[in-house]
């Protein structure tokens, strides 16, 4: 992790335009929120891997997602997708069902208990970044909310296309 803005900081002196400056600074405020997002899900009721979390995401915005789409959606190989779905059917948070089209191809769905168990994350990181927010003055609240606007406005500019539209 990079330390701004203390003593002998000499990027701490360089423009606050400069690109490469904000980048450093973001990365930092990036690593600090991933700390906070992953305590604050570890406090939840169930803990999960960050990697099973990120599944039960990926199966909350996609209802129709088989395991293939699902290993392809997290970049992972077939086998750990499905030793991941294994351990989240066994604690209840997933369900394997047929399609009624083709009975072989099984779709993948959260049960009420994964999506409770979502919910109490979601929850529980909202408060921690809610905390962390608090602390910040009102007009400071007010830059980053429009620099982050501002940022997600321009970042699909800035960043190649991909064939899928789920990449974003």
């Amino acid at each position: 992790m990079t330390h701004l803005g203390g003593p002998g900081d000499d990027r701490a002196k360089e423009s606050a335009d400069d690109p490469d400056t904000t980048a450093a600074r973001i990365a930092d405020a990036v690593e600090s929120l991933t700390t906070l997002w992953t305590v604050a899900a570890q406090e939840a009721a169930l803990r999960l891997s960050p990697h099973q979390l990120r599944a039960l995401r990926a199966l909350e915005a996609r209802s129709d997602l088989n395991l293939t789409a699902l290993a392809e959606r997290l970049d992972i190989g077939l086998p750990t997708a499905s030793r991941l779905c294994d351990r989240l059917e066994a604690a209840g948070l997933l369900e394997r069902v047929p399609r009624p089209h083709n009975r072989r191809e099984l779709r993948l769905g959260l049960t009420s208990h994964g999506r409770h168990v979502l919910s109490d994350v979601a929850g529980r990181r909202a408060q921690a970044l809610a905390a962390a927010l608090g602390a910040m003055a009102p007009g400071e609240r007010a830059e980053l909310s429009r620099g982050l606007t501002a940022f997600l406005t321009t970042r699909d500019v800035a960043r190649p296309r991909t064939e899928d539209p789920d990449c974003r």
